[in-house]
């Protein structure tokens, strides 16, 4: 049995599910939006979503550990070493988007066993889209098989990063410019959306430097699937070093080489 036939239907049921939890909360007149120790923000519809997954996952009858933005359930350091696949969630990435009415938001969700993310899913219903991909089982959106652009020269490259903030250091907020700089064009963006740009082929490089496990989960299986390459600034596959460079993989070292 695949991982679509096995994780399939879950990952769908849930999603489904979460984009109607997500759309009664967004652009509503009264949504609370609360503050947590870091700093980032949480509303009702984060918790909500994450409630419903967990749910169904207990009632799936699967052998399924689950760790949560917003409730923990592990190591989110490291890979899972129980010995049971995991499903890592995140049920509202993007939530200070979603808290101003920006549609850039999705429900990411990645299945972990024994080390390897085997299955993801990041389904944006203000985007009216939906990526997948199973491991060796290619990657879609909307049920539409998905590739990665063909573009093998960074001077004619798209690239897309988390922008060059405060938060980050000097050095870093320069490497970030110059590989702008070296690019047809840049554009400051973040998220998710920005890795699935790349693997849909619109876009060549997506940066993101300071990203928790359930920030990343489902979009190095979608890249990698649609042709792509997703590495940490070493090079590693992992979604636990907090970075992840999605590329179509032609200018992959060359992106490294810049931000190293």
């Amino acid at each position: 049995m695949g991982y679509a036939e096995t994780f399939g239907s879950l990952l769908e049921a849930i999603a489904e599910e979460a984009d109607a939890i997500a759309m009664r909360y967004f652009r509503a007149e009264e949504l609370r939006i609360d503050r947590k120790g870091d700093g980032t923000a949480v509303t009702e519809a984060d918790r909500s979503v994450e409630e419903m997954a967990r749910a169904r996952v207990a009632a799936s009858g699967l052998a399924l550990d689950v760790l949560g933005e917003e409730m923990g359930g592990g190591d989110a350091q490291s890979a899972s070493t129980s010995g049971c696949a995991r499903m890592i969630i995140d049920p509202i990435d993007g939530t200070e988007e979603f808290s101003r009415g920006i549609p850039t938001f999705g429900t990411l969700m990645g299945i972990e066993l024994n080390g390897e993310i085997v299955a993801g899913m990041a389904s944006a219903p203000g985007l009216r889209s939906r990526w997948w991909a199973y491991r060796g089982e290619g990657a879609y959106r909307n049920g539409k098989r998905i590739h990665v652009s063909s573009v093998d020269e960074l001077s004619r490259a798209m690239i897309f990063t988390t922008g060059t903030g405060p938060k980050k250091d000097p050095a870093m907020r320069a490497k970030l410019r110059l590989l702008s700089d070296m690019a047809r064009n840049g554009r400051s963006i973040g998220g998710f959306w920005q890795h699935m740009l790349v693997a849909e082929g619109a876009t060549e490089v997506a940066v993101d430097l300071t990203s928790q496990p359930w920030d990343l989960a489902p979009l190095g299986i979608i890249v990698e699937e649609a042709g792509g390459r997703s590495t940490n600034l070493r090079g590693e596959r992992t979604i636990y070093s907090g970075q992840l460079v999605s590329t179509n993989g032609k200018i992959h070292d060359q992106v490294l080489k810049i931000l190293e």
